[in-house]
């Protein structure tokens, strides 16, 4: 097997996996109960929470348990929108997760106007128009740290300087960063930050939510008194658990993982470019050149390849036991090209045949080697049956 979609889910780490053996078992009373074994997983959860917060640069106090990126996201947007006393405008970009794009279009139909602002061919954001997007009634700035489909850094300290001249609530998306790059909440200078366990090498079912304190938001569930009233439901001990152990060797492994990573990605980009006619490295450095800039993901490589559409050459990878996609999760089954590539500027005919390939800490070299064996035949497999590969020769006679 060829694993190349880190971006959608990761495989488990081993310390996350042995720290969560025991709630399958033995540890298994309610945290919110006052009895021994309960407070046992009490001071777990407390201790998950202070591994979390050290790794963003947070205090443990402004870490809140949810079950995933979407939940942080969801109650990140709405539980400000709720605490603004009636302002009723929102920032955010066109290239988000659906995570955020769904939340704004939602509270479009409630009243809210959702400004979304435009990317460059690289996808990226400028500060200066999150400035110019500014108005009295601006509640709320939402803007991703790193694009989930084509790996672009977005700069959300220049953006937290405006944010933070206008004294406007800023929340990041950093599921796709934390755990791969440095995030520190106080040099990103955010509000509000959402994680999720998954994407780092921990559990399903695990997120959080960073809540700089001082910030006014609704809670996001009511009930019992769990992650301080403000967020109700009997705690996911053994997902939590999980998240921190994976999160801490994550960081731990991440100076020599991102540099060895890095290198990897590298040499699939220039493999491709180089070997295979016709394809397009979308986002950062899409003009090919090198090295390739810091503001990508270690890990993201985003291809356009011409004259074939990305499901089908998916699919024949997939017979060939390798594995990526051609963008979010999330969207898996949509027939429209990705929103994110159409926002930078790709024609109709190149998103649709782009795929994203993401590595991670158990990819190698000998994966690389493996899958340009398979993709180069497979990419001329699909353009010899292709009526659009066929005007194009025709054209260049």
């Amino acid at each position: 097997m060829i694993y190349l979609d880190n971006a959608a889910t990761t495989p488990l780490h081993p310390a996350a996996k042995a720290a969560m053996l025991p709630y399958l078992d033995t540890a298994f009373a309610n945290p919110s109960s006052i009895y021994t074994p309960a407070r046992q997983e009490r001071k777990a959860i407390d201790e998950a929470r202070q591994v979390i917060a050290a790794a963003i640069g947070a205090t443990p106090a402004e870490i809140f348990f949810t079950s995933s990126g979407t939940e942080a996201d969801n109650w990140a947007i709405k539980g400000i929108v709720e605490a603004a006393s009636g302002k009723k405008h929102i920032i955010t970009s066109s290239v988000e997760h659906h995570g955020i794009f769904t939340v704004c279009e939602y509270l479009a139909t409630q009243g809210y106007d959702i400004t979304y602002l435009p990317v460059n061919s690289d996808g990226l954001i400028s500060a200066k128009d999150v400035e110019a997007a500014i108005r009295p009634d601006t509640c709320l700035i939402t803007i991703m740290l790193a694009n989930n489909e084509v790996g672009t850094i977005q700069p959300i300290t220049e953006i937290s300087n405006i944010t933070q001249k206008h004294k406007i609530p800023f929340h990041t998306d950093a599921v796709q960063g934390v755990g791969h790059i440095s995030v520190d909440v106080d040099e990103l200078g955010v509000d509000l930050l959402s994680l999720s366990a998954h994407k780092f090498y921990g559990p399903k079912g695990a997120a959080a939510l960073y809540i700089r304190k001082g910030t006014k938001i609704a809670a996001m569930f009511h009930g019992g008194m769990q992650e301080r009233n403000r967020r109700a439901g009997t705690e996911n001990v053994m997902g939590i658990v999980g998240m921190a152990a994976a999160l801490k060797a994550s960081m731990e492994e991440l100076p020599a993982e991102q540099k060895r990573i890095t290198a990897l990605r590298d040499k699939l980009i220039n493999e491709i470019l180089t070997s295979i006619p016709h394809t397009q490295l979308n986002g950062i450095n899409g003009d090919k050149r090198l090295p390739i800039d810091a503001r990508r993901l270690p890990g993201n490589v985003n291809i356009s390849f011409r004259f074939i559409e990305g499901e089908s050459l998916l699919l024949y990878l997939d017979m060939q036991n390798c594995y990526a996609s051609t963008g979010s999760a999330c969207s898996s089954g949509a027939l429209d090209p990705s929103h994110v590539l159409m926002a930078m500027g790709l024609s109709h005919e190149l998103a649709n045949g782009a795929i994203r390939f993401t590595l991670g800490r158990e990819n190698t070299n000998e994966d690389i080697d493996n899958l340009m064996a398979i993709l180069q035949p497979a990419v001329q497999k699909l353009r010899d049956l292709s009526p659009l590969y066929d005007d194009f020769k025709n054209e260049q006679k």
